[in-house]
């Protein structure tokens, strides 16, 4: 074992070509993860509910939708992204953008079953007693079913979470520069030493996985403990 190759090069894995070039490393790993995490948690919540109170055909087209991003490969659809839409649509989506989005799409298709399942959990009788108390059902999703499904689906979350913080590193078949990618850069540029470069890449993945465990956790607990 030979640590110096990853002292030598650990402002490198951290934040890869950064001042002089774009971010990257780690740095860019997180900033992919936390796009994707927002975004994909905002399309699964508004996805979810949308499953819990469409009917015939428009609901039968959403999981559609949604069935066909559950089923596509994250690498695949990375792919179409970044080189079909500029072809079929003129559009020129740069490699960070199509990763997000990617990431996004298939991680809120599979949030919104989640959130679906969380909410057809309770009892309908909660649907029924908010109705008498005058609520509307927009009220009663956001005030009633809101409170109690969201800290129960929390594990799944985080989950799925963690899934797209893993798969931030197929970024590196379009060239972006996360850190996967700084990764295969040093290696290939030392030549020697690939198990202690790698071994530093899993341990980073480590904290990132753990870190996003610790912190929904405790936001969990935290709104466990609001008052009703």
């Amino acid at each position: 074992m030979n640590p110096s190759v990853i002292t030598d090069n650990l402002i490198y894995f951290l934040v890869g070509p950064w001042p002089q070039g774009p971010l990257g490393g780690a740095a860019l790993t997180v900033i992919l993860t936390v796009l994707s995490a927002a975004i994909s948690g905002v399309l699964g919540l508004v996805f979810g509910v949308l499953l819990s109170v469409l009917r015939g055909p428009w609901l039968a087209v959403l999981r559609l939708g949604l069935g066909l991003f559950r089923a596509i490969p994250v690498l695949m659809l990375i792919f179409w992204i970044y080189f079909l839409a500029p072809i079929a649509f003129g559009l020129d989506v740069p490699g960070v953008g199509s990763v997000v989005a990617a990431l996004s799409l298939i991680g809120g298709a599979y949030l919104a079953h989640t959130v679906h399942a969380g909410i057809e959990a309770l009892p309908r009788g909660q649907w029924a007693a908010a109705s008498a108390l005058g609520l509307s059902r927009r009220q009663t999703l956001w005030l009633v079913v809101a409170p109690q499904v969201l800290p129960r689906m929390a594990p799944s979350v985080v989950n799925q979470w963690i899934a797209l913080t893993k798969d931030t590193s197929l970024a590196y078949v379009i060239g972006v520069a996360e850190l996967s990618f700084v990764a295969t850069q040093v290696s290939n540029r030392v030549m020697v030493y690939p198990a202690e470069i790698y071994l530093f890449v899993a341990v980073l993945y480590f904290i990132l996985c753990a870190g996003l465990e610790l912190a929904a956790g405790r936001l969990a607990r935290r709104y466990r403990s609001l008052p009703a």
